[in-house]
């Protein structure tokens, strides 16, 4: 622990908790942030790093959820659609707009069944014919009207549709194309939330690596990395842990069986000429069995996902080969005229969804709906405690003001400040168009001696945090770049390491950058970072050898990936790091 996290540690203390919430992924992170900004005294714990479990294993896009339509779920519809427009301009550093094709393969096909699920039928999905589509992204263009920032969709025949995606089938009849959102580093935009209420409130507290230990006569007890024992008295605990639930639930003496998640898993492939004919769009498409999936450039990769499998244990979750495998021929189904093989395959993950406990025979008609059910207080329990079930990633503020209120209107507390078109993080005062970015970058090279080129990268990975980034005093230059991955400098490394509350390697490797996803790093790299974040933590050589063990033994198990060649295949066994809370 720094001395400024043990100053707030002490703080705390003091001042006394209100809230304590279990669980560091997005829901819980929005909901720290939002409290902490209503000037109420958070403590967030999560037992591994902030956003590294569910919320690091998303499909990266921030949309409507077009597939929600079938069902009947408009509201959901309504408030996802409208929260990707905000996020796009509240965390405009790591959001942006993704073009995305629709392949159609029949004109009529699917409509009666569109009408049983839309009346409740719990039946597998099918296929949609143009006239479905149609209607879908007509709708979709509806629930979306709130902050618009795109354009509207528009369906195109054949001979249009196979300019745009050369390489789809022939089997297509026509294409839609329409409008959703990517986020390029999710876990980092996790923190940023965490980071954001930390500075809202200097009685607030955040730790990762914090391990429940007991729950009695009102007390809380976590165990922290350190050793310190953390032990709080709150007024109310919010269960954020996701796919974790009711397990945490179980350790508070509550036993619930609240969640049914389902594993989704995906892949990157090392593909140039399939991303280069995506032109920056994504293709989101039917699979043979009926089933969604996607495929979208991503850093240079083409990222592929996603199953929809029910499981239940989020500490074993993998992608297995037979899901790289359906990946691989769904892919070829589509793109007949290029290639794809196992040894495309860079990298892996998967996570559980946090989904409620469902009767539906297909997993991906499960709603993705949110719930914040309240267990009372009871016997030696004098705090309440409220459950945050299901969501997604895209309506993570929509979920957490819901939330917020809700415990304010409980604590008689009043909202102060509403987030809704409060930037996050680096997105603050963010230049959207290019001649405010050229402005920023022109000033902030001026004021630090740095390139343009290499400023307007920062900008990119950072948003305005690079600027504290580059004026930072460090005894590492910007202009010392990591081995194998020379887009990143020692500066970068020393910064996150010091300022944000980084404690294993693997935080640095994993979530706050995405050097393990987009496959450069080194093991020279990697050790380059393990001396760096040495210094800053005082590790001595066998903790630094460690770290750099564990996180190659991380790679190799869990995401597939051999460092020691750079950017490598999966090979046979294909697995995701089990995610946490």
């Amino acid at each position: 622990m720094t001395d400024h996290m043990k100053q707030r540690f002490a703080n705390h203390t003091q001042a006394g908790t209100d809230v304590l919430i279990i669980g560091a992924g997005v829901n819980g992170a929005g909901l720290f942030r939002d409290l902490a900004l209503q000037g109420l005294n958070c403590v967030i714990v999560d037992k591994s790093d902030f956003g590294s479990g569910t919320s690091a294993a998303p499909s990266r896009l921030i949309h409507g959820g077009l597939k929600y339509l079938e069902t009947g779920e408009f509201g959901l519809v309504a408030q996802s659609a409208l929260e990707r427009n905000l996020l796009l301009k509240n965390a405009a550093h790591c959001v942006e707009a993704l073009p995305t094709f629709i392949p159609v393969f029949s004109w009529t096909r699917g409509i009666w069944a569109a009408l049983r699920t839309l009346l409740g039928s719990k039946t597998a999905p099918r296929s949609r014919g143009a006239v479905l589509v149609k209607i879908g992204l007509s709708l979709y263009d509806y629930f979306g009207s709130r902050d618009r920032v795109m354009p509207r969709h528009r369906l195109v025949l054949k001979r249009r549709a196979r300019q745009e995606m050369p390489h789809v089938t022939q089997d297509i009849v026509a294409g839609g194309i329409y409008f959703d959102a990517k986020i390029s580093r999710p876990e980092r935009l996790v923190f940023e939330l965490v980071e954001d209420g930390l500075k809202a409130n200097e009685n607030c507290f955040a730790a990762g690596y914090a391990t429940l230990v007991a729950s009695k006569d009102g007390t809380v007890t976590f165990a922290l990395a350190d050793g310190t024992e953390l032990s709080l008295r709150p007024g109310l605990v919010v269960n954020a842990a996701g796919p974790w639930i009711d397990k945490v639930n179980d350790t508070l003496g509550e036993p619930s069986r609240l969640i049914g998640g389902t594993k989704g898993s995906h892949i990157l492939l090392d593909h140039p000429e399939l991303v280069r004919s995506l032109n920056g769009h994504m293709i989101y498409f039917e699979a043979d069995d009926g089933r969604i999936c996607l495929v979208y450039g991503y850093f240079g990769l083409a990222l592929v996902g996603s199953t929809d499998i029910p499981a239940s244990n989020p500490d074993e979750v993998r992608c297995e080969g037979p899901e790289i495998d359906y990946f691989l021929e769904s892919l070829r189904s589509l793109l007949p005229t290029l290639r794809f093989d196992r040894g495309q395959v860079t990298f892996s993950y998967s996570g559980i969804r946090p989904l409620p406990a469902s009767d539906a025979t297909a997993p991906g008609l499960i709603s993705r709906d949110h719930s914040a059910p309240i267990l009372e207080p009871r016997g030696d329990r004098p705090f309440a405690i409220m459950s945050l079930v299901g969501g997604k990633w895209t309506t993570f503020r929509g979920f957490a003001e819901e939330a917020a209120d809700t415990v304010l209107a409980r604590l008689g507390r009043e909202r102060v400040l509403s987030t809704r078109y409060l930037a996050i993080g680096g997105g603050r005062d963010f230049p959207t168009d290019e001649a405010a970015r050229s402005e920023w970058v022109g000033a902030t090279a001026k004021a630090t001696g740095k390139p343009v080129e290499r400023v307007n990268e920062l900008l990119g990975r950072y948003g305005t945090t690079a600027s504290a980034m580059l004026t930072s005093r460090s005894a590492h230059s910007d202009d010392e770049r990591l081995s194998g991955a020379s887009h990143y400098s020692f500066l970068e490394i020393d910064w996150i390491a010091r300022q944000e509350l980084v404690v294993h390697l693997s935080d640095i490797v994993l979530r706050r950058t995405t050097l393990a996803i987009e496959g450069c790093l080194t093991m020279e790299g990697l050790q380059d970072i393990g001396r760096i974040a040495g210094e800053a933590f005082g590790w001595s050589e066998d903790r630094i050898t460690s770290e750099v063990a564990a996180v190659v033994t991380v790679l190799r198990e869990f995401h597939g990936q051999d460092i020691r060649g750079g950017r490598g295949g999966v090979g046979e066994r294909p697995m995701s790091r089990p995610a946490s809370a």
